[in-house]
């Protein structure tokens, strides 16, 4: 070995080891971003809701019955306003609706047993599934919406 390169690969050697300690360190303190892994794990969850409690009325395929279960597909009902979308689940909905042209006039139960959790994963779920695209429905909004219901 060539004792006269020796301290500048002991120099290179302690740089490299530095810099790769900087470069753990900044990454130990960028916060890491579970936005999309949360997202589809309340989608998942969502998916189990809705078939348990609602396919039976809004079909797999979210197109609903004609003339009586509307559709989940696109609608500003499903799209629009959070706080209406988690009253209808909480209170139920019987109003004659019209979607795209066409009346449905049947009732919806309320489902006020479900969870908070629950309620805002199956409507993640519908909201994000049947060619839709809308921010996900918290848990903190589906409280705040169940809090103000009691008054």
């Amino acid at each position: 070995m060539d004792f006269k390169k020796a301290p500048l690969l002991i120099l290179f050697a302690l740089l490299f080891t530095a810099a790769l300690q900087a470069q753990t360190k900044h990454k130990a303190k960028t916060p890491v971003k579970h936005s999309a892994v949360g997202l589809k794990a309340s989608i998942a969850a969502g998916q189990k809701v809705f078939t348990q409690y609602c396919v039976s009325c809004h079909q797999a395929d979210g197109l609903g019955v004609p003339h009586m279960n509307p559709p989940l597909v696109k609608t500003t009902y499903v799209l629009g306003d959070k706080t209406k979308l988690i009253k209808i689940i909480l209170n139920g909905f019987n109003e004659d609706v019209e979607i795209n042209g066409e009346t449905y006039s049947n009732t919806m139960a309320s489902h006020d047993f479900l969870k908070d959790q629950e309620i805002a994963d199956v409507l993640t779920f519908v909201r994000n599934s049947f060619g839709n695209k809308a921010p996900a429905i918290t848990i903190a909004q589906v409280k705040a919406v169940r809090a103000g219901n009691k008054k």
